[in-house]
């Protein structure tokens, strides 16, 4: 497995539409492998798709809140790891 980075935080998870709201602490892209820990839980996946203010995103950086689409059940604090 390669280096991990701590990319950002979850501050809100909406379960109905497997969206997590991510308050980004460094760079993120569609296409990039992620993993999202805590609480002794771990959800690794690539990033399918982001939404900033609900329009599709490439793209984000560092002080952005973006809307990810996650594979699985994710809890506000849980951290996301880029991984490289």
């Amino acid at each position: 497995m390669g280096e991990r980075n701590a990319v950002g935080i979850i501050t809100h998870y909406y379960g109905h539409v497997g969206v997590a709201v991510v308050s980004l602490s460094g760079e993120l892209k569609v296409g990039d492998d992620i993993e999202i820990e805590g609480a002794g839980e771990k959800l690794a996946q690539k990033v399918s798709s982001m939404q900033i203010n609900h329009k599709n995103v490439d793209a984000c950086k560092t002080g952005d809140d973006v809307g990810l689409k996650v594979d699985g059940k994710v809890h506000e604090g849980d951290t996301v790891y880029k991984v490289s």
